[in-house]
């Protein structure tokens, strides 16, 4: 028996013709050329709102596009990309960040249904599930992102030198920039705040230097409102400024390091080269401590355990081992958190391959000699006295913390927060917030790595999709029912589970 054709639903990838009677950005002909041939016959998707441009935030947006949905991808900073491209490698399989990062970053820049609003920032939230209007300002940024080049020229003849964010203050940049080489948008920005001006008795020199006319100096500040379906937070995280914790000597002593600046020291786009050195005579350590648990499972800053810490510590120093053959990493932990899927493993190669070693100690004091090595003191797990070991470099792994806009923006859409300060979410639907139809994922909910990130955007995407197409959303049950309803028990106490009139 024939079967009767239905109608396609809006899980389609919709193309150029589309995107442009919504006024979103233009894709290549080729590139769109494969999505048009159904476009006739289809509904309007509907669209969400990605709030974030990390790797959870970039997962969220490609997973939702691919199943025909609009997204506005709203990141505050001049580019996607987040914390994770600033990683030289990932554990455990030690793959290139950047390898992984930059083709999904291209992949979102080019899809025709995605929209990215970079130096942009959610001002308002009105609205419920299924009917949200946003307001959206979107700061200048002085410079064309479709005519700009990336030629460099303009920062060639700034004369304005800051430190470097990107490459955590180890390195300088101009007052106009891009922010890494594989920046998405690939254009330059201009910060206002440092840039002299474009009077001929101040500077202008950026505008005569680009031959393409691509800065403007009068472009200002815009407000876009949107009208999404649903929203999705994936606002990532901060980590924890340690230089209150004296006792380890951070800005005190120019060779203790946090793990990021760890980082980009080593990483090849770095501000070495790749070349892991002391900051102090530009040497390569031969010794090197890292410190866990800085500012986490502390009753006076993180009660909680960061979770990642003792993994990323631990690629580190494979790495400096790989960087410098003959080097020594002693890793100082409270507590092995390795409960991923082949975590362990690379923690026993991580021992046996590259000799690190693991301490159950905390350290109690960093102090400095007369040679400029740094020396720990720290207790004996085993035999519970004090004891030294003197490092080249000591690297401190500071916890992982709700970033500053986490909390406005939560009041903003009218969310709550855990105890921490993260965003709170259903236990048993871990993506769900306290709102219907706003959605979480990444480390603004709790801190999780690279692989549980991406995970959680993929289940936040399927959530909003929900909204914004002729699917019916499953609202999640909410945890009190789960939680409070009866239990089965049998006649030999053994728990059956929920009493069935209540499933």
């Amino acid at each position: 028996m024939a079967c009767e054709a239905k109608p396609r639903s809006r899980g389609l990838v919709l193309g150029r013709p589309f995107a442009k009677a919504q006024g979103m950005p233009m894709k290549s002909e080729e590139e769109s050329a494969a999505h048009t041939e159904h476009l006739d016959d289809q509904p309007p998707p509907g669209a969400v709102l990605v709030v974030g441009g990390g790797i959870a935030g970039i997962q969220a947006s490609l997973d939702l596009a691919e199943m025909g949905v609009r997204v506005h991808l709203v990141e505050k900073s001049p580019t996607i990309g987040g914390r994770m491209a600033q990683l030289d490698k990932t554990f455990p399989t030690n793959d290139c960040a950047t390898c992984i990062l930059s083709p999904k970053m291209v992949q979102c820049d080019r899809h025709p249904l995605i929209a990215i609003h970079t130096l942009s920032e959610v001002q308002a939230v009105t609205g419920e599930a299924g009917d949200f209007t946003v307001r959206v300002l979107k700061r200048a940024r002085y410079v064309d992102e479709s005519a700009c080049t990336s030629c460099g020229d303009c920062a060639r003849v700034c004369p304005i030198v800051k430190r470097d964010e990107f490459q955590m203050g180890l390195s300088t940049r101009r007052a106009i920039y891009i922010p890494f080489p594989q920046a998405v948008p690939q254009a330059y920005v201009r910060d206002p705040d440092d840039c002299l001006g474009d009077e001929p008795m101040a500077c202008g020199r950026c505008i005569e230097a680009c031959s393409k006319g691509c800065i403007d100096f009068d472009e200002r500040d815009e407000v876009i409102d949107l009208s999404v379906d649903a929203i999705v937070v994936a606002v990532g995280m901060e980590t924890f400024d340690p230089d209150p914790l004296t006792e380890y000597g951070y800005t005190r002593f120019q060779n203790v390091i946090t793990g990021l600046e760890f980082e980009r020291l080593i990483c090849a786009s770095g501000p070495s080269g790749g070349r892991l050195l002391r900051l102090t005579d530009r040497r390569e350590p031969r010794v090197i401590g890292f410190i866990q648990c800085v500012g986490s499972r502390n009753l006076k800053y993180q009660r909680f355990c960061s979770s990642v810490c003792c993994m990323h510590a631990t690629k580190e120093a494979v790495l400096a081992r790989e960087h410098i053959p003959d080097v020594q990493s002693h890793i100082f932990y409270t507590d092995l958190r390795a409960s991923g899927r082949g975590f362990r493993e690379y923690i026993e190669r991580a021992q046996q391959e590259y000799g690190v070693e693991y301490i159950r100690s905390r350290v109690a004091k960093i102090e400095e000699d007369q040679d400029g090595r740094l020396v720990f003191h720290y207790e004996d797990a085993a035999t519970s006295r004090p004891r030294e070991m003197r490092v080249d470099l000591a690297v401190l792994a500071t916890s992982v913390v709700p970033g500053p806009g986490v909390a406005p923006l939560a009041e903003m859409l009218r969310l709550e927060l855990d105890e921490y300060g993260f965003l709170k979410t259903d236990p048993f639907s871990p993506t769900d917030t306290t709102r219907e139809g706003v959605y979480a994922c990444g480390c603004c909910r709790a801190p999780v790595d690279i692989p549980q990130a991406v995970a959680q955007a993929s289940g936040t995407a399927a959530r909003a999709a929900q909204h914004a197409t002729e699917l019916d959303p499953m609202p999640a049950q909410p945890a009190s029912r789960l939680v409070d309803q009866p239990l089965v028990i049998d006649g030999e106490g053994d728990l059956l589970g929920p009493s069935p009139r209540d499933c």
